[in-house]
C-alpha cells in the first residue's frame, strides 16, 4: 500500500500522456522469456540485443562476462537499458545456475548439429534464450548444459547470422506467438508496480528527495 501510494504521488511529476505510455509499454512486458548473451566482445551487439529486448518486451537480459569485462554501449542501445534489467554473470555456470532456479529452460542458439527451428520451437515454457558470438558461437559448457537447441533456417551459403540479427529475429517470432496465444505470459501484478516505481524513479529529477520527504511526512 505503502509503494502505490508512493506511485501516485510521484505520477504527479509526469504528465497524463508519460503515466499512459508507462501503463501501455509495462501491461506488454514479459519474464516468460528471457535473453543470455555469452562473451560478446563486439559492444555494439550486446548494446544491439538489449534494443532488441526493450523493444520485443524482454524486460530481463543476463550479460555473461567470463573472458573480457565489457561496458554497454549507450549510443547503440538508445537508452534502452534504462527501461530492462541487466543482469551481469562472470561465469556461464552461474548464469545458467541461476536462471534454472527460476524456473527456466536453457535454450542454446546454434546454427549447427540437431536443434529445433525456430517455427516448431515450444513456447509453452519460461525459456532463457542463450546467444554466442558470430564467429565461435555458445562454449561446449553452455552448449552441452541447455536443454535444448534452437536454430534460424537459412538457405544461403553464409551459415550464420550476427548475433543482433539472430537476437531480433528470434525475439519477434516467439514473443508474437506468445502474445497471440493462452498462456499467462504477462508480469504479476508485484512485478508491474515494481517496475513503475523503478522507471518513475529514474525519470524524475530529484527522485530520492521527493521520495524521501513523502516517506517522512507519511511514517
Amino acid at each position: 500500500m505503502q509503494k502505490t501510494s508512493l506511485i501516485e504521488h510521484l505520477e504527479t511529476f509526469l504528465t497524463p500522456r508519460r503515466i499512459a505510455l508507462f501503463d501501455k509499454v509495462i501491461a506488454e512486458r514479459t519474464n516468460h522469456f528471457t535473453v543470455a548473451t555469452q562473451d560478446v566482445y563486439q559492444l555494439h551487439n550486446t548494446s544491439a540485443v538489449i534494443r532488441s529486448c526493450e523493444v520485443f518486451g524482454i524486460q530481463n537480459i543476463h550479460v555473461i562476462e567470463e573472458r573480457k569485462p565489457k561496458r554497454i554501449d549507450r549510443e547503440i542501445a538508445m537508452g534502452a537499458q534504462k527501461w530492462v534489467d541487466v543482469n551481469r554473470y562472470s561465469t556461464s555456470k552461474e548464469c545458467i545456475q541461476e536462471l534454472r532456479k527460476k524456473g527456466y529452460q536453457i535454450v542454446a542458439t546454434t546454427p549447427y548439429g540437431e536443434s529445433t527451428a525456430l517455427k516448431d520451437f515450444n513456447i509453452e515454457k519460461p525459456s532463457a534464450i542463450f546467444f554466442g558470438t558470430e564467429k565461435e558461437g555458445l562454449s561446449d559448457e553452455t552448449l552441452n548444459e541447455a536443454d535444448c537447441r534452437l536454430n534460424i533456417p537459412m538457405f544461403g551459403f553464409t551459415e550464420s547470422l550476427n548475433i543482433s540479427v539472430s537476437a531480433a529475429i528470434i525475439l519477434q517470432s516467439i514473443t508474437s506467438r506468445l502474445k497471440s496465444s493462452e498462456i499467462n505470459w504477462q508480469l504479476s501484478e508485484e512485478d508491474k508496480i515494481n517496475l513503475k516505481y523503478e522507471w518513475l524513479k529514474k525519470c524524475i529529477k530529484n527522485s530520492d528527495s521527493i521520495i524521501a520527504q513523502f516517506n517522512t511526512e507519511n511514517h
